[in-house]
């Protein structure tokens, strides 16, 4: 499992403290549902969980919420061990993909609702549902009821059922998934806006790396329970730990190799049938070790000849796919590696192949990133040092 090497934004301590979080619905712990999730959350931080179907990221979202117990391990709110602590006495709210909206009552019945049932004086709970329907931008629509409400708006009215009662974390379960693709991307800026605003801890799971990358400040990325890395949007997509985090967030080119050479950050990768590329090199790589090279699709430029760089492939077009603001293109190399390769369609390509075409591939050297695979099948390598830890 990666470590979390980062501090949190916030200098007052972290909000939310996950230390070897394990949840088992019965089978072993290879199997369970979370395996040992080590996790701190800042204050005011904006926070997702990422991974696909299965990973354990809501049932992590669920134990945090309440919801469901951890087997094993602390979840720390502010210092204070959740576990055992009912779920309406963890001062979290959450938020689901079904709003759950009361049909009989208006917008600003709904959003008072929650302070309502706490007797909260009843001028109080005026002043808060005005600020906060105007936080989430729908005062003119406080007398409605939801069935007079697009999806989008429903969705900020449940957003301010929970925010009024000022929790200090609010959870968020996938709740733009009913919405569609266009509506979706828009109330992304809009959560970021609203939690911006607010100022309070927001926890998001979700599966769609896109609404991930737009709207975190920390990345989380699950896979079979664990945490596979965590790290700001542009260190996840840029320099993943893993090749799983190289394939699921966005697209990712991954070739393996062996590394030949090594001089000040810099490294010479056989790639077989005499194919070498110009790597950096971070870490602690070895000669002759067994490494995935991945570059990213958009990095990689199509030309008919070589280029006048140390990263570069030949090879011959299989695919060629119109995405409208690019054209993508799956290229089968010379040394039997398939790579996609996105070029826009601003005019600027150097080419413009057909199916069947041949094509070199290269890139900066800067744009390779390698994760450590076996070691290299040799005597000398075997000798040298066992495989470094994932």
């Amino acid at each position: 499992m990666a470590t979390d090497t980062l501090s949190p934004p916030s200098a007052t301590g972290p909000a939310i403290t996950l230390v070897d979080v394990v949840k088992d619905f019965g089978g072993a712990r290879d199997a369970a549902a979370v395996r040992g999730v080590d996790l701190s959350i800042g204050e005011g931080e904006f926070f997702s969980l990422l991974g696909p179907s299965g990973c354990g990221k809501t049932t992590t979202l669920r134990m945090i919420a309440g919801f469901e117990e951890p087997t094993g391990g602390q979840i720390l709110l502010h210092g204070r061990d959740m576990v055992g602590v009912p779920a309406n006495k963890r001062d979290i709210n959450m938020v689901f993909q079904s709003y759950a909206l009361f049909p009989h009552l208006s917008v600003a019945d709904n959003v008072a609702f929650g302070l309502r049932r706490k007797r909260v004086p009843r001028d109080e709970i005026r002043d808060r549902v005005e600020k906060i329907l105007r936080t989430v931008e729908l005062t003119d629509k406080a007398d409605r009821r939801p069935r007079e409400l697009s999806g989008g708006q429903q969705q900020r009215v449940a957003l301010a059922r929970a925010l009024v009662n000022r929790p200090r974390a609010l959870l968020l379960d996938e709740p733009l998934g009913a919405l569609d693709l266009k509506l979706r991307q828009s109330m992304q800026l809009e959560l970021k806006r609203i939690q911006r605003e607010v100022g309070i801890t927001f926890i998001y799971v979700t599966h769609d790396q896109a609404e991930a990358l737009t709207m975190s400040d920390r990345i989380a990325v699950m896979n079979n329970g664990l945490v596979e890395q965590v790290a700001p949007p542009q260190e996840v997509y840029e320099r993943p730990a893993t090749a799983f985090v190289a394939g699921f967030i966005g697209t990712s080119n991954l070739i393996s190799g062996h590394l030949t050479s090594a001089d000040a950050g810099t490294g010479v990768l056989d790639l077989g049938d005499g194919q070498r590329v110009t790597v950096p090199l971070h870490g602690s790589h070895r000669v002759g070790a067994g490494v995935e090279l991945t570059v990213r699709p958009e990095k990689i430029t199509l030309t008919t000849g070589p280029a006048d760089t140390a990263s570069r492939l030949r090879g011959t077009v299989r695919e060629v796919v119109y995405l409208g603001t690019s054209t993508s293109y799956t290229v089968d190399t010379a040394t039997g590696a398939q790579m996609t390769v996105f070029q826009p369609n601003d005019g600027t390509a150097a080419v413009d192949p057909a199916r069947g075409d041949t094509v070199w591939l290269s890139w900066a050297t800067a744009h390779s990133y390698l994760l450590t695979t076996a070691p290299a099948p040799t005597a000398a390598a075997a000798d040298a040092a066992s495989p470094a830890p994932r």
